[in-house]
């Protein structure tokens, strides 16, 4: 049976997408079994640190902590599984689509194309984990302030 160039990329796609959603089980599972940061608890800690750091304000050792938690996430390959799996589940929902006219016969519809929504998505988020994961440079030169009101300077040297 010849499947054409459709078929193929429709397997193509399942198998990849099938490959990658396993990856993100593995990350998933790999986030649950760590201890959570005590700071990660409040609503909108991830949100505050994030701009903290990106305003190269002094943060507190536990806001430090989280951040480096939040960006070793965002820089782990695995976490990439997850745009990954949105984008070919949405390109084999396509290409299948455009399989099926294929065979069949039949004109594309706006039906066929919902898959790019998917794909879309999924742009958005590795732009996200992108933007999280450049902050390492920052996270380097972090400044901590304690509580009595000394700072102190994490640079890529050491602390000062």
């Amino acid at each position: 049976m010849d499947l054409g160039l459709w078929g193929y990329l429709t397997i193509l796609a399942g198998v990849s997408a099938v490959a990658c959603a396993a990856c993100v089980f593995v990350y998933i599972e790999r986030l649950e079994k760590r201890v959570p940061a005590p700071l990660g608890e409040h609503v909108g800690a991830h949100k505050a640190v994030l701009a903290k750091l990106r305003k190269r304000e002094p943060l507190t050792q536990d806001e430090y902590d989280y951040a480096s938690e939040l960006v070793a996430d965002a820089r782990s390959p695995l976490a990439y599984a997850i745009p990954a799996t949105l984008c070919l589940a949405g390109s084999f929902y396509v290409v299948g689509c455009l399989y099926q006219l294929h065979v069949y016969g039949g004109n594309p519809s706006f039906r066929t194309f919902i898959g790019g929504l998917p794909i879309l998505g999924s742009i958005n988020l590795f732009a996200q984990l992108r933007r999280v994961a450049r902050l390492n440079n920052r996270l380097r030169d972090a400044v901590i302030a304690t509580e009595a009101g000394t700072v102190s300077v994490r640079s890529a040297q050491g602390e000062y």
